[in-house]
């Protein structure tokens, strides 16, 4: 079997129309599972978080259904898409599957294979597990926050991307999701996951709270080397403005920085905490006197472990990344062609052709009721009730 279609046959029915679970049935679909995207009928459920085209690249190789999951109904309609799905993901509140009767347990009895991601802030249980909650609110529940930069105003400085959506929750759910599918192959019995960003984001900073709890530390803002208590780990300004990125956390490759800089009276003192602000005085002075990219260039190649700090603009034309075709051609059916972020994950390969983005008003509903044997005459029947659309 190809990598790409390593989850090939596999169904998923995503409810989440963004944030982590969207994340997770993403990275599944791109290890090729047959992903149906459940979202609520318009004219019940009102206004309802629609992301732009763009989001979630476009939700490419997916399929969609919407369904009035408060009517009896459209309820019994999602569960006999569900008898005979692999893996189901949800973003609810915790209880609320319950209520509406389309739970784990609910599931379970019709299903009992199934695998069941619930993704929430907090987790399904515990005292903060109802509060509502955002990414920023994860990673500052974690200590993650506080173990970033600081503002002017000596205020932790926003992440530049939602670290706990991404990693602490998204890609959470679809490792363990992964994780359970392989497990079932063996028990054949699926399993209710409970998936907690804040959980996640508490993983993340393992590093940190394992030398916390081993030494009584408080990690912080320059507490060590990986948090700016060096010169050799952190970014300078350029004569042009520009940022270079400087993690020269090995002895080897300090050394050969200060080489290249002609900076060789502090090889030897990398660590020595009485000159880190001699050191970072020089180092400044040093980068202001050429460009971001003529440093780049320089000392890129020279195993200092350097980088250029780029804009999004600069990420996607780099001809690093190029090479490595991260970015693919798609077309929408009304916007036209446009560029997005390819499959990146290993073992998922490039696409051929440009991926197709539907418009997102366009629904596979009739089909996928068909597939599952309803006939027209009742199919029809629930889209005049409004519990299918």
């Amino acid at each position: 079997m190809s990598p790409a279609l390593a989850l090939e046959g596999i169904s998923v029915l995503d409810l989440a129309s963004v944030g982590p679970g969207a994340r997770a049935s993403r990275i599944l679909s791109d290890y090729g599972a047959e992903v149906v995207k459940i979202g609520p009928v318009p004219s019940r459920e009102g206004v309802q978080i629609a992301p732009p085209l763009y989001a979630y690249s476009g939700h490419r190789l997916m399929r969609r259904a919407l369904f009035d999951l408060k009517s009896e109904n459209g309820r019994d309609v999602f569960m006999a898409l569900a008898s005979d799905a692999d893996v189901i993901i949800e973003s609810f509140r915790p209880g609320v599957v319950d209520r509406l009767g389309i739970g784990y347990e609910a599931v379970c009895s019709v299903n009992p294979a199934i695998i069941y991601c619930s993704t929430s802030g907090f987790g399904q249980s515990g005292p903060k597990s109802a509060w509502a909650g955002h990414d920023l609110n994860y990673l500052a529940l974690s200590g993650y926050l506080h173990c970033s930069g600081r503002q002017a105003d000596g205020s932790p400085a926003l992440p530049g991307a939602t670290v706990a959506d991404i990693a602490a929750g998204g890609m959470q759910a679809a490792m363990a999701t992964m994780a359970a599918l392989v497990a079932r192959q063996r028990s054949g019995e699926g399993r209710h996951l409970d998936v907690s960003i804040a959980d996640g984001a508490f993983a993340m900073m393992s590093l940190y709270i394992d030398e916390h709890l081993a030494t009584g530390s408080e990690p912080g803002p320059g507490h060590n080397i990986l948090t700016g208590r060096y010169a050799c780990y952190g970014v300078y300004t350029c004569a042009d403005g520009r940022f270079l990125s400087v993690a020269a956390i090995e002895a080897r490759f300090w050394r050969n920085l200060c080489s290249a800089l002609d900076l060789d009276r502090f090889a030897e003192s990398q660590m020595d905490d009485s000159r880190q602000q001699e050191i970072r005085d020089a180092l400044v002075a040093v980068f202001a006197t050429r460009s971001r990219d003529d440093w780049s260039d320089l000392l890129g190649p020279a195993n200092c472990c350097v980088a250029p700090v780029l804009t999004v603009g600069e990420a996607v034309e780099d001809p690093h990344y190029m090479h490595r075709r991260v970015v693919v051609e798609a077309e929408h059916a009304d916007e036209g062609p446009f560029r997005q972020t390819s499959s990146v994950w290993a073992g998922t390969g490039s696409p051929s052709r440009p991926y197709e983005v539907r418009d997102a008003t366009v629904t596979d509903t009739r089909q996928l009721l068909q597939d599952i044997g309803f006939d027209e005459e009742s199919i029809e029947a629930l889209v005049e009730e409004g519990v299918v659309a």
